[in-house]
């Protein structure tokens, strides 16, 4: 059983280019080699991210960045 939080926010692609600063083909080529959020089916034809994964990720490259 997948462990499912309550109030969980997904965002669009605007919002994600937004938190990020990354730009869409970025953000797919992250994707694709496993360095970015997966994103989530949201209907037949859209997607969103988990706002608490795009925070996580966002959190890891503050702290690798500090780290180097």
């Amino acid at each position: 059983m997948t462990d499912i939080k309550m109030n969980q926010k997904i965002l669009r692609l605007s919002a994600v280019k937004d938190w990020t600063g990354l730009s869409r083909s970025t953000i797919y080529a992250m994707m694709k080699s496993h360095t970015f959020p997966q994103n989530i089916q949201i209907g037949m034809r859209s997607v969103g991210w988990l706002e608490s994964d795009i925070q996580a990720w966002i959190d890891s490259r503050i702290t690798a960045s500090k780290a180097a």
